[in-house]
């Protein structure tokens, strides 16, 4: 018999200022939000406010990291972050499945307007290298099933967009992900990853935007 996955969902806020809600929710396919602090309405459902929900994925077969922010200028808020985590002992395919209802999941909770997902790390274990490459696909496959866009960002260029440094560790990716978003007090590192992935493409995406509107003008 193959035992469920876990699907945490962390505490968050919106600017708009409502309060979060807290429940014990099961969902379909095993998958259980353990605290669930999604606001009501994210900016994604029909916000006044221009803020615009990104959710980063932080991919992995044993871990699938999660976080999602809403971005209104150069404004960060936090919305949520977890982990999605599967059974070793099951298949590869079961875990594989896991992993996308789980992220499917919380993508139907957030609806964000963009997700951001790191690239794979090639490491000297191929076997390992693969089975990475399999969970990040799944990564990409959910939202892009969806027709939410998907950007890349290699792991080097998310730590240097938030720590300064292309070789920064765990403990300085969660420091200053805490600073830029204060309601991310605690949450496991694939989770913070995530947040990490999400403010990256925040970052680069405004200067995307920036340099779009200056080659127009």
């Amino acid at each position: 018999m193959t035992r469920t996955s876990r699907t945490n969902i962390g505490q968050g806020h919106l600017s708009s200022g409502r309060t979060s809600r807290t429940s014990r929710t099961p969902l379909k396919g095993g998958v259980r939000y353990v605290r669930d602090a999604v606001q009501s309405q994210t900016p994604s459902m029909g916000d006044p406010c221009d803020a615009v929900a990104i959710l980063g994925i932080d991919p992995g077969l044993r871990a699938t990291g999660w976080g999602a922010i809403a971005i209104d200028g150069s404004h960060l808020t936090l919305i949520g972050a977890g982990t999605i985590t599967t059974v070793a002992t099951d298949d590869l395919g079961i875990r594989l499945a896991a992993i996308h209802r789980g992220l499917d999941e919380v993508l139907g909770k957030i609806e964000p307007s963009e997700v951001a997902v790191e690239q794979t790390f090639v490491s000297a274990n191929g076997q390992s290298t693969l089975k990475l490459g399999q969970a990040r696909g799944i990564a990409m496959l959910a939202p892009a099933a969806r027709g939410i866009p998907v950007a890349e960002y290699a792991p080097t260029l998310v730590k240097k967009t938030v720590v300064g440094a292309g070789h920064a560790d765990k403990k300085q990716i969660r420091r200053m992900v805490q600073v830029l978003l204060p309601g991310a007090t605690d949450g496991s590192e694939h989770a913070f990853d995530a947040l990490a992935i999400a403010i990256c493409h925040a970052s680069h995406r405004r200067a995307a935007q920036f340099n779009a509107n200056s080659e127009a003008a």
